[in-house]
């Protein structure tokens, strides 16, 4: 089984800390494709995207160590996703031309405004990557038909019925394997939730 990774706040002190580079791998783990995909669906190509987090990262580590929550409902993803917007926003503006003509015209303005499309956007691939993390820690514990019983269900939408005759298993053990990851995951979800405010 996996281990959790040490708690938010303290891995955001560890981060703070220079020589930490366990620490910094552990973040830019959960956060790299969270900013990856949130450039990506701004519009920016593949390398503009994978340049955006460069940048990110390179900003983050220049001023983490002045990063202090002012109050109980700040949360440091919410600072980290705020430095991501104002990248996105700067390779935006920075476009050619030729080529910012092929965005939207309104995308700009809507990263720039903070619209509640951008918001949701970074909560998604942030739960997104919760979910990711929680299924490598949790997959390893199930065997291979335990998993593939909830991977048809509740990924690829069969219904109990359709899976149980797929896989040569009873309704019942389908509804019962599908029950326990999901319990798992959702657990997993939890802890790391609980962990990477």
């Amino acid at each position: 089984m996996h281990e959790i990774p040490e708690t938010r706040a303290s891995l955001v002190l560890r981060v703070q800390n220079p020589d930490d580079q366990q620490a910094w791998d552990e973040f830019v783990r959960l956060y790299q494709p969270v900013v990856y995909r949130v450039g990506r669906s701004r519009g920016l190509q593949e390398a503009d995207a994978n340049d955006l987090v460069q940048t990110v990262f390179v900003s983050i580590a220049g001023s983490i160590g002045k990063w202090s929550p002012r109050d109980s409902k700040v949360k440091f993803r919410h600072w980290l996703l705020r430095v991501a917007k104002n990248a996105t926003i700067n390779a935006l503006s920075r476009r050619p031309a030729d080529q910012a003509g092929a965005i939207d015209g309104d995308l700009l303005h809507e990263v720039e405004a903070g619209d509640r499309h951008s918001e949701s956007l970074i909560e998604l691939e942030y739960r997104r990557e919760l979910f990711i993390r929680a299924k490598e820690m949790v997959r390893v514990d199930f065997s291979q038909d335990t998993w593939q019983a909830f991977e048809l269900t509740a990924i690829q939408g069969l219904s109990k019925e359709q899976a149980a005759q797929e896989l040569g298993k009873s309704i019942g053990a389908v509804y019962a394997a599908r029950s326990r990851i999901i319990r798992r995951l959702s657990e997993a979800v939890a802890k790391l939730e609980g962990q990477f405010q």
